[in-house]
């Protein structure tokens, strides 16, 4: 009989141990991080072909956010999916905020990513640039949370509307991970008949704790606006048979992408038709060798 309690005894115990694992291992977390990047990715390469390429791969979104609510309903994927930051060297980038909405007609799913300086080896290390990224990601953060808060605010104003329809996303890609550079790109889509994606870059030189600007990387009075405006005319001509663009300024979109070339990003219409979708121009090495630092 003694042996028998002890037995059930432990069945009891092991059944509390099972009960409280976690719902999703760390394996399966990746896993399913990997699903969503993957969706994530398939979504925007749709998106650049054509608008009704758009409204499948929000369909596809859909799918998308049925991952993406898991760690709002279990408080272990959500403590395992914080321990999965987006790493860029002294610079990280998760998710601080994630506003969802859908009633059939009107559907919002608008990340608002935070960026988080990791802390120094050393005390003494860059104390300098640790302070400028610490100012500089600040400064970023607002920027980011501003917009986030108008679109989620013109969303609700759409609400009101209620024969309406309307479909707003945002979501946030590193697309630099270097040791010199950390680029984080925003993603808007909206809709409300017709549909627009805005995408929004943010560049940090690592070397310095500071933001990027486009002039930084060429020798100082060294006119870099021509050899790449011409670099990109003669791209559009290969690439497409119907665009308008005269040259860049000191105001475009760019990132230096994981080879460090310079990469030149247009949003819809800027350049040619909505069609086109949003657009990018990787510039040889060669174009700029002369004049970059």
């Amino acid at each position: 009989m003694e042996e028998k309690k002890k037995n059930n005894a432990a069945t009891l115990e092991q059944v509390k141990k099972e009960y409280q694992k976690p719902c999703m291992t760390q394996e399966q977390v990746e896993q399913m991080k990997q699903r969503i990047e993957e969706a994530r990715a398939e979504k925007q390469k749709k998106a650049a072909n054509s608008y009704m390429g758009r409204k499948i791969a929000a369909a596809a979104a859909v799918v998308v956010a049925a991952f993406i609510v898991l760690p709002n309903t279990s408080e272990n994927v959500a403590h395992a999916m914080n321990q999965i930051p987006v790493l860029g060297g002294l610079v990280e980038a998760v998710t601080f905020r994630d506003y969802k909405y859908d009633n059939g007609k009107h559907t919002a799913d608008i990340e608002t990513p935070k960026l988080s300086v990791k802390k120094s080896k050393t005390d003494q290390e860059d104390s300098k640039t640790q302070q400028n990224l610490k100012e500089t990601t600040k400064e970023v953060n607002a920027e980011i949370q501003k917009l986030t808060d108008q679109i989620v605010t013109e969303f609700e104003s759409g609400l009101k509307d209620k024969e309406g329809y309307q479909e707003m996303q945002v979501k946030h890609e590193v697309l630099s991970t270097t040791k010199d550079y950390f680029t984080l790109k925003l993603i808007c889509y909206q809709a409300a008949g017709s549909g627009a994606e805005t995408d929004y870059y943010y560049t940090i030189d690592l070397k310095t704790g500071k933001r990027l600007a486009l002039a930084d990387l060429f020798v100082e009075g060294a006119d870099y606006i021509t050899p790449i405006s011409e670099n990109i005319k003669q791209q559009m001509r290969e690439q497409v048979s119907e665009w308008n663009f005269e040259k860049i300024t000191d105001q475009t979109s760019f990132y230096l992408n994981q080879d460090g070339k310079l990469v030149i990003c247009f949003n819809e219409g800027d350049v040619g038709p909505m069609s086109m979708g949003c657009v990018q121009f990787v510039i040889s090495n060669k174009v700029i060798a002369d004049i970059r630092k």
